[in-house]
């Protein structure tokens, strides 16, 4: 029995072929050709495993043969394979070779994989450079992915192959700064997401905003049988291409994840309406500069287009049309319009979404009027990818019978660990706010549960501290004591000075 490979191992030559891009091409770009050669080469193993498997069990019958690899999850022919890519890897039109090879294993899989590769290109100039160092990487990309078994009998589990394409995506982010961190949230943070929506069996499970998909992924864990509907919607191209990869080595073969601008073009509907979700989880784009550009229609530049509520056909900003330069609300309002009766959502947004003015506080005044608020939830500062700054997490629920709302100040040292880089929310830590969120308590310095009443007397303004008082008092200082250890250091000090006197002239200084 042949040894297996562990995510460790995968993730070391992963991040060795890397070493063939890094310095030469931004790696928030060069994260695309290594993913997909990661997906390739899972797909070209486990196609050559069962051929090997079939060969044996029909004693060579090519029909039969044949016909059992059509049942598979993914059809390859022998032009479409890692091991056919690896024969050219010199070619001086490997990068043509490798782009063809994908759009045969588009056509020969169209229910599955059509349009996944359509934003990567092995063959650009603009991106690879010329030809010689174009073709230099890819040998040295294929000849690094050589290395690397990933036949199902040696990776043992799927999970290996989906876990080395998740470690990847995050490594990716960390590395690229701002740019890779467009596409993902921080692996706690999003089990944090997952456990707070309480996904069940049967539910409809949605991100609009979804980049690579992992958010998306978590939350689908959360149920042990996996049987949920997954959705999600993305507007880059080359991210969404990720996101249907990330499904994939994941298991999941029936994710619907659409490609288009969600406020402008949302792509799930049913009858022409918004389709309706059970759970929603969201980490979009914090304060989205021109949100509504989509709306002015077709070649409209004019950068004094402004956006009105009878522009959105799904009448989505009847409470309240955001500010063009802070697109947050725009993605709260859509998500709730796409809840479902019995719906849970809980969304990452920046603190300025609590207390932020004119028709934003008009927004929250009908959020919280239309008691769908639940929890507002202060995570600690420098938790993402690309920016320090500390977020919340608005957590809304449709047919709430409580008239309060539950805030959670989980920022404070002791609730999360601090790293040189990047902070960290731990086990722990997560364990903790579910338990206060489930119990809906009032705990000194950590929660404070609001009656509506007391946020009507705020103004609406949902900002933390005010209702959750951190202040620690200053410890009280005995000016006694303090004036003898003065005296006592001045003493020794005096001490000091005397010795080092004694010292200099016995130099003769």
């Amino acid at each position: 029995m042949s040894e297996k490979v562990t995510s460790q191992q995968i993730n070391a030559v992963l991040w060795q072929a890397a070493d063939t891009f890094r310095g030469k091409i931004d790696s928030s770009t060069y994260k695309d050709y290594i993913l997909t050669m990661l997906f390739i080469k899972y797909l070209s193993d486990s196609y050559k495993e069962h051929l090997e498997e079939y060969t044996k069990r029909y004693d060579g019958d090519q029909q039969r043969i044949e016909r059992a690899l059509s049942r598979e999850r993914f059809v390859l022919d022998k032009l479409s394979t890692f091991d056919y890519l690896y024969s050219k890897r010199t070619d001086s039109e490997i990068g043509e070779i490798i782009n063809k090879a994908l759009e045969r294993l588009e056509n020969e899989n169209a229910g599955k994989l059509r349009g996944v590769f359509r934003n990567i290109d092995f063959n650009s100039e603009a991106t690879l450079g010329k030809a010689k160092e174009r073709n230099a990487m890819l040998r040295a990309l294929l000849e690094d992915f050589n290395k690397l078994t990933l036949k199902p009998s040696v990776v043992g589990s799927e999970d290996v192959i989906g876990d080395a394409y998740q470690f990847m995506i995050e490594r990716f982010a960390s590395d690229a700064g701002k740019k890779g961190g467009e596409f993902f949230t921080p692996s706690m943070v999003s089990e944090l997401l997952a456990r707070l929506v309480k996904p069940k069996e049967n539910d409809r499970i949605y991100d609009p905003t979804c980049g690579s998909g992992s958010l998306l992924i978590k939350v689908a864990n959360q149920v042990p049988s996996k049987k949920v509907a997954i959705y999600g919607q993305e507007r880059n191209g080359q991210t969404h291409s990720l996101a249907l990869m990330n499904m994939y080595l994941h298991g999941i073969d029936d994710a619907k994840i659409e490609w288009g601008d969600t406020l402008a073009n949302p792509l799930h509907l049913e009858d022409n309406k918004l389709m309706k979700f059970q759970a929603i989880v969201a980490n979009p784009p914090f304060s989205l500069d021109k949100w509504a550009m989509g709306f002015a229609g077709e070649g409209n530049t004019d950068e004094k287009f402004k956006m009105e509520a009878s522009l959105d056909q799904y009448k989505r900003f009847e409470w309240g049309v955001p500010p063009s330069s802070k697109g947050d609300y725009a993605f709260v309002q859509h998500m709730l319009y796409s809840l479902a009766e019995n719906g849970r959502m809980a969304t990452i947004l920046p603190h300025g979404v609590l207390f932020r003015s004119a028709s934003e506080r008009a927004i929250r005044k009908q959020i919280i009027e239309m008691n769908l608020l639940d929890a507002v939830i202060g995570l600690p500062e420098n938790l993402f990818f690309g920016t320090s700054i500390p977020a919340c997490i608005m957590v809304f629920k449709k047919d709430r019978k409580r008239k309060k709302i539950i805030f959670i100040d989980a920022s404070s040292e002791g609730n999360y660990e601090k790293a040189t880089n990047q902070n960290i929310i731990r086990e722990e830590d997560i364990q903790k706010i579910i338990r206060v969120y489930e119990d809906y308590e009032t705990i000194d310095k950590y929660s404070y549960v609001a009656s509506v009443d007391e946020i009507v007397e705020n103004d609406f303004n949902l900002n933390i501290p005010r209702y959750v008082d951190t202040y620690e008092e200053e410890v009280e200082v005995d000016m006694g004591l303090t004036r003898l250890k003065i005296e006592e250091i001045k003493k020794e000090l005096l001490n000091v000075e005397a010795q080092m006197e004694r010292y200099l002239k016995g130099l003769g200084m």
